[in-house]
């Protein structure tokens, strides 16, 4: 079984300081977040950045000072940028972060359109999907695949056999949300058993899912994915004090299945990014 890969995604585009103070905004406070994950044994920093007043955003210079920032705190850490954005924003804002220079080792891509709730739908047509992986594929940079539900692996596995998409894939699978596939064993267990053998996979999982989801993929050779994204609680009722407690706590699972906890370099490797 390959050593734990723990990714922290430390601040997402939706969670506010007024529901936890501690939800970075500043390029200060996101570095502070991704050291405070780094030390704790995530290897990879899941980020999207905002303004100082919390407005998402995708702007690249943006993106710069706090990749910057983040490198001069985790010289070694993997920063994997979202390309998901937020709900509105165009195909064209959504890319503006692999186009750093240098471009980042990882991005997200989002493999399907989805439901979020109320009238808020969030669009990756078949088209940008091609798009945004023919991009990456142009870049060297190893996409995390993104799947709230079956559906959207089928997709992947399309796009896969037309050329688009290159093997060996990662996949993250996101549990929970409104408008996705549940967060239960069974489908957890359904999506680990749709994927190709030589894949590995991620789970994150929102809100009171995320640790027993993170626990079993954990038990079952998968990786884990954490942070203030996805959920703020340390437990019921406990707000982490930052996303190092919460992947703290992932080691402390891990610890209990006798997974050791993969580097930075050793990350790359398992995912076949060094």
């Amino acid at each position: 079984m390959d050593k734990l890969i723990i990714t922290a995604a430390i601040c997402g585009a939706e969670v506010t300081k007024e529901i936890n103070s501690n939800v970075p905004y500043t390029v200060e406070e996101i570095g502070r977040e991704a050291e405070s994950a780094y030390y704790a044994g995530a290897s990879i920093i899941h980020l999207h950045v905002r303004e100082d007043d919390g407005t998402p955003t995708q702007d690249i210079k943006r993106f710069k000072v706090c990749t910057e920032e983040i490198k001069e705190r985790c010289p070694d850490v993997i920063i994997q940028p979202s390309t998901g954005g937020a709900i509105g924003m165009t195909n064209k804002e959504r890319l503006q972060p692999i186009y750093l220079d240098p471009p980042p080792e990882m991005a997200t891509l989002d493999c399907g359109t989805m439901n979020f709730g109320g009238d808020e739908i969030f669009v990756n047509t078949e088209n940008a999907i091609i798009y945004f992986a023919e991009e990456m594929n142009r870049l060297g940079i190893k996409y995390e695949l993104e799947c709230f539900d079956k559906g959207m692996i089928d997709m992947v596995m399309r796009l896969h056999d037309k050329g688009y998409i290159k093997a060996p894939m990662h996949f993250n699978f996101v549990l929970g949300v409104v408008g996705g596939i549940g967060a239960t064993a069974r489908d957890l267990e359904f999506l680990i058993g749709s994927i190709p053998k030589d894949s590995t996979y991620t789970v994150c999982a929102i809100g009171k899912h995320e640790f027993p989801m993170v626990s079993l993929s954990i038990k079952k050779g998968g990786h884990a994915r954490v942070g203030f994204e996805d959920n703020v609680y340390l437990s019921k009722g406990v707000l982490a004090k930052s996303n190092g407690e919460l992947v703290e706590k992932v080691v402390s699972i891990a610890n209990e299945f006798r997974r050791d906890i993969a580097s930075p370099n050793e990350a790359r490797k398992i995912l076949g990014i060094l």
